[in-house]
């Protein structure tokens, strides 16, 4: 099986390329070559998805049995590499979002949810980021139709991950003391393993779509950990030092804490969040999903984060991140849990 990865070497395409070597296949990573070395034993050709000449080169480079993109932001860029591809690979894989929903994450989502309505033409100008994934997935359909898979993950956890989420946890909790925490500990999470996203991806190359539909909801199996088995792997990961204080969510909201940056994977409940860790996933898991439970993916993140050089590629400078590093302040969180405590019952 001939791969190419448009991307490559950073996380979800680190993932696919990594995969793909597992089972003995031949892989060609296409990016620039800027942001971090590619994985071992790859071809590594480098180009921008932009540039004519260099597409040109890169098709000539095949023929593909597959493409898969994972870097696709602007439908005008995708729709010119996949046509570019069209008559030189036999299938298509575009790695979209779950933010092609717009009732997300109001409302339950399955792949049947109303969609975002982007076009295939549209400019990085021209819409949102879920507006304008949806118009590159139309784009890759109309060059490839046929001949496509859609997967469209939440969010994604594992080694390698530079989104400063899941890493963010894990360095609060190395620094250990009483860590505040939003919610209960029974409270649903939906998280897909990386690796479980790459595994599932290269299953449905290497055979038809299953139906008619080719999208296909990844958030993550509904059983394989909840919040507290979220933050307890990350306590577990970084030898036990914090203590875990669940809070209610309202002393959050009360200190001004910024959901989701401040507070990696935490939304104030409300209608505007109700379905957050719930859209579907039952039409990946029937056509052959298997997740992994979320302690092996936090342990997993924590080994690769505290090996040497793991920190400096998961907080270094990348895409629109930029020098912005999430968490609550030290200060801020004290104040929750002084807020906290004074709220306890006293006993004698």
């Amino acid at each position: 099986m001939k791969l190419l990865v448009i991307g490559g070497s950073v996380f979800v395409g680190r993932a696919f390329a990594a995969e793909g070597l597992r089972r003995g296949w031949e892989v060609t990573v296409f990016n620039r070559g800027r942001t971090q070395a590619d994985p071992p034993g790859v071809r590594a050709l480098r180009g921008d998805r932009t540039d004519e000449a260099d597409l040109a080169t890169l098709a000539a480079a095949g023929p593909y049995d597959a493409v898969v993109d994972v870097c696709g932001y602007v439908p005008r860029e995708v729709a010119k590499s996949a046509a570019a591809l069209a008559e030189h690979a036999d299938a298509y894989l575009f790695v979209s979002t779950i933010n092609v929903y717009p009732g997300y994450p109001a409302l339950p989502t399955d792949e049947s949810s109303p969609r975002q309505g982007g076009t295939a033409d549209a400019g990085p100008k021209d819409g949102d980021y879920g507006w304008l994934k949806d118009g590159c997935e139309k784009a890759v359909r109309q060059a490839f139709p046929g001949r496509v898979v859609v997967l469209q993950p939440g969010l994604i956890v594992g080694p390698h991950d530079r989104a400063r989420r899941t890493t963010a946890w894990l360095r609060r909790a190395a620094r250990g003391g009483p860590m505040a925490v939003p919610g209960a500990p029974d409270r649903p999470l939906r998280v897909i393993d990386v690796r479980d996203l790459a595994a599932f991806g290269l299953d449905l190359l290497t055979s038809a779509p299953k139906d008619e539909v080719e999208d296909y909801l990844v958030p993550g199996a509904p059983d394989n950990g909840s919040w507290g088995d979220y933050l307890d792997a990350c306590v577990a990961a970084t030898a036990g030092r914090a203590e875990l204080v669940y809070i209610d969510d309202q002393l959050f909201v009360d200190h001004e804490v910024e959901p989701w940056t401040e507070i990696p994977l935490w939304l104030q409940p409300g209608p505007q969040s109700a379905a957050v860790w719930t859209a579907s996933c039952a039409k990946a898991l029937a056509a052959g999903l298997r997740c992994r439970p979320v302690a092996d993916s936090i342990r997993d993140t924590a080994a690769w984060l505290f090996a040497p050089g793991g920190e400096q590629e998961a907080f270094e400078d990348y895409k629109h991140f930029g020098g912005w590093t999430p968490f609550l302040s030290a200060e801020t969180e004290q104040a929750i849990l002084a807020a906290h405590a004074t709220e306890q019952p006293q006993t004698e």
